[in-house]
């Protein structure tokens, strides 16, 4: 009876496994555009990030740029992917803090609840790693593939 509950668990893992891939991709879209803007035209990002009173402006312009870009890349190929998502986190507080924070919610008036659903992907992604189709899987046994 183990055995066959076994099976079956390793059965019902994999449809968590596809969703955990797709939500690092969906994820990794929802980065692009901004990143690429900010990317774009580094001097516009740091007089934006003075704008809404980021401190230390540009170089917080090229931190944050810098961490989405790599973010982008390592979220699709699933590697460093809990590293990663904790730097994410850390950019979804300041947009929430500086740009998002004084409009409320609805992301309809420019509110936290884009930025918050961020967080919450990325809480999974911290909590259970990127899953069995990831790098961080295949090099590093990080996927959860056991489960």
């Amino acid at each position: 009876m183990k055995d066959i509950l076994g099976e079956v668990s390793v059965l019902f893992s994999y449809p968590k496994h596809l969703v955990i891939l797709a939500a690092r991709l969906l994820l990794s879209y929802g980065f692009a555009k901004p990143a690429m803007f900010k990317l774009k035209d580094m001097q516009a990002t740091a007089q934006w990030f003075e704008s809404v009173s980021i401190p230390f402006p540009q170089i917080n312009a090229y931190l944050v740029t810098g961490i989405e870009t790599i973010g982008i890349v390592l979220l699709i190929l699933g590697l460093f992917t809990r590293h990663i998502s904790i730097l994410l986190s850390l950019v979804m507080i300041g947009a929430m803090l500086f740009v998002h924070g004084g409009h409320g919610f609805s992301v309809a008036d420019n509110g936290i609840e884009i930025p918050l659903y961020y967080m919450v992907f990325l809480f999974l992604f911290i909590t259970f790693g990127a899953g069995r189709y990831s790098l961080d899987n295949l090099l590093f046994k990080d996927g959860n593939s056991h489960e």
